[in-house]
């Protein structure tokens, strides 16, 4: 493995993305509901949705509860690269973004893209499109 990825563990992040998919599968043929996360947020605190908000809910609160419980056994170093105002402005952002472009990444990227949704392979495509150009002018005006 190459100095660039030498913290890299493929075989948790191919766990990971099993985990994701499967989440997706269980969601959609379970209860017929796409797994994303913002739309999923946005019912649980009443904005949108004619769904269980039930179901809304015990998905977000389990998203960090199952965080906490891998953290507990398996302790890993979280560190955090910028300001509180930095990270609430980002987080803003991405909000916006997602009603914008009714969907997240999750939404869009996983659940869309392995249904073979038009509209999902678009947006993953700008979601991507947008990560490499942000990446790109951070690098060029030096802040990474």
């Amino acid at each position: 493995m190459s100095a660039l990825f030498a913290n890299a563990a493929p075989g948790m992040g191919f766990l990971g993305g099993l985990l994701i998919g499967l989440a997706g599968v269980v969601m959609l043929l379970g209860i017929g509901r796409i797994a994303g996360v913002s739309g999923l947020a946005a019912q649980a605190i009443g904005i949108t949705g004619s769904d269980s908000r039930a179901v809304a809910l015990a998905f977000i609160i389990g998203l960090p509860v199952g965080a906490a419980l891998i953290a507990a056994a398996r302790p890993i170093a979280v560190t955090f690269p910028s300001s509180l105002p930095v990270l609430i402005i980002g987080g803003l952002l991405v909000g916006f973004g997602t009603r914008l472009g009714s969907g997240c990444t999750s939404g869009h990227g996983v659940c869309g893209l392995s249904r073979l949704s038009p509209r999902s392979m678009v947006a993953t495509g700008l979601f991507m499109a947008a990560g490499f150009a942000t990446v790109a002018a951070m690098r060029a005006f030096g802040w990474v």
